[in-house]
């Protein structure tokens, strides 16, 4: 059998064209010198020729050899295709790699509390972006989406977290979990599903987490932004309140034991220094609230609730600095002094510093005045402030007072001149039909407001001789005596059904014993 050697020995009979290797060259300069002739063709040079290697074990079978690393970086123009087949960019790239890692240079990124706030303030950064180009180009996804992709990638880095349970403190009292909640009714599903699925990750039972850390992270996730605008459905809810609240006392009861007085107040707290802005929703609620918490005020269990949750104070505050809610708060202040039960209200009222008031609203503010007087304990330090009040700057305030009812008066004494013209051109039985409506346009004129001015000018008479006397000399200064004041509260008494069972009896007391001081 022949061998290797002998198979590779050159046969002198036969011709051949194969190449021929000459072992004299370097293969490196053979190859050179084929890749830059001068129109790059290696085929044009025709056939390269080998001479037989005289000694046969010095050659080398097999394909070329490959060129030197050296020489292929500076040579190698073609990329690639030529030498170990990457680029020279790419092999610094993994010379840079190698170093590094050669020396321990490549640390892994520290998570920490600092990491977390880092991230935070990317993703914070990254809702607001999304949602304020959504809201400028809402008619053009294009302008947003790549805000939207950015979005997205900084919602899937959250995973990170649930490898780091103990950060979820720190996440949570950033904000970011009320964010990523928020995230949940995205307009993009896509968005929306990020937000479950991390939410699901961070929340997964296999976590190892602590019982504080979960506490943490669920406490925040529950936190729910208020609605800036009041929904339609609130604001029919506090409609149908009002109307079941004014239909029924049981239904006024049961609300009150619900702790109802109290809720109300909160939902009406914010208006204390703020408007609802005129003909929307929410003034219409607003108006519903107090209407409701007026109806509770009234019956004697809602007064105590009242007091007890501050109702006195922040009607004061609506006072001084409300505007819409001024009025209403006059108002609510009224029912919650009126009636036999009101003394502890008139008392709470006086120990806050009493009423500073405008022009407005005067029917509730005598109202208020009235209730305290008839209220407040004799002899009290409260009904003694009080009464400071009238006596104090020159009797300036019964001053006011008389002059507020020579208004009213002068008003009604109209509608009575024109009520007396049509009563005699009227049989008996049609005026008993009118006596309702001849009611209603006296107390459009100002009657209830007369009358309770002249209850306050019979307590001040009845309890300091010193403003007994400006009394009667105001109403000199008309040819007027204190006939006229006993004479309203005469007609009041007549318009109490002492038959009703509802009648305020205590009230009938205190206006025939009024009329008794004014003889």
């Amino acid at each position: 059998m022949a061998s290797i050697d002998d198979l590779f020995k050159k046969k002198p009979n036969v011709p051949s064209n194969k190449r021929k290797f000459d072992i004299s060259q370097d293969p490196n300069t053979v190859y050179k010198s084929t890749k830059i002739t001068a129109n790059g063709d290696v085929k044009s040079n025709g056939r390269a020729t080998v001479e037989d290697a005289e000694d046969d074990d010095d050659v080398e079978a097999g394909p070329e050899l490959p060129p030197d690393e050296a020489e292929e970086t500076i040579d190698d123009e073609e990329g690639r295709f030529f030498g170990g087949g990457i680029t020279n960019d790419t092999a610094d790239v993994l010379n840079f790699i190698d170093e590094r890692d050669k020396d321990g240079d490549a640390k892994a990124e520290k998570i920490d509390a600092a990491w977390v706030r880092k991230l935070a303030l990317n993703f914070e950064r990254r809702i607001s972006k999304n949602s304020e180009l959504r809201a400028k180009f809402e008619d053009d996804p294009q302008k947003f989406m790549g805000s939207e992709a950015d979005l997205d990638a900084d919602i899937k880095a959250l995973s990170i977290l649930s490898d780091h349970p103990d950060l979820y403190g720190e996440f949570a009292k950033l904000g970011c979990v009320a964010s990523l909640v928020s995230l949940l009714s995205h307009e993009n599903t896509d968005i929306a599903i990020d937000a479950i699925e991390i939410i699901n990750e961070l929340t997964d039972e296999d976590m190892e987490a602590e019982q504080e850390q979960w506490d943490l992270l669920v406490d925040a996730m529950r936190i729910r932004k208020k609605e800036s605008v009041i929904s339609q459905n609130k604001q029919y809810a506090a409609e149908i309140l009002a109307i079941l609240l004014q239909s029924s006392s049981s239904n006024r009861t049961k609300f009150i034991e619900l702790d109802g007085v109290d809720i109300l107040l909160q939902l009406l707290s914010p208006y204390r220094k703020r408007d609802p802005a005129k003909g929307t929703e929410e003034e219409e609620y607003v108006e519903n609230l107090f209407d409701s918490e007026t109806c509770c005020v009234d019956e004697s269990n809602g007064k105590t609730k009242f007091l007890e949750a501050e109702g006195i104070e922040l009607c004061l505050i609506m006072l001084r600095e409300g505007k819409m809610s001024k009025p209403r708060a006059l108002r609510l202040l009224d029912h919650a002094l009126g009636g036999p039960d009101g003394a502890a209200c008139c008392e709470k009222l006086v120990e806050a510093a009493g009423l500073k008031h405008d022009n407005q609203a005067t029917e509730h503010l005598l109202g208020i005045l009235a209730s305290m007087l008839r209220s407040l304990p004799a002899n009290s330090a409260e009904r003694i402030r009080l009464l400071a009040k009238f006596v104090e700057k020159d009797y300036e305030k019964i001053d006011r007072a008389m002059k507020i009812r020579r208004e009213y008066a002068s008003k009604v004494a109209a509608v009575d001149q024109e009520i007396q013209i049509e009563r005699a051109k009227l049989s008996e039985e049609d005026q008993e039909d009118k006596a309702d409506e001849w009611l209603s346009r006296r107390l459009d004129a100002g009657l209830y407001s007369l009358q309770t001015v002249d209850v306050i000018l019979a307590w001040l008479v009845a309890e300091d001789s010193g403003a007994k006397k400006r009394i009667q000399g105001l109403l000199a200064e008309r040819d007027e005596s204190l006939d006229v004041v006993r004479a309203t509260l005469r007609d009041q008494l007549k318009s109490i059904d002492t038959d009703a069972e509802d009648s305020d009896t205590v009230y009938q007391d205190m206006l025939a014993t009024l009329v008794e001081h004014l003889r």
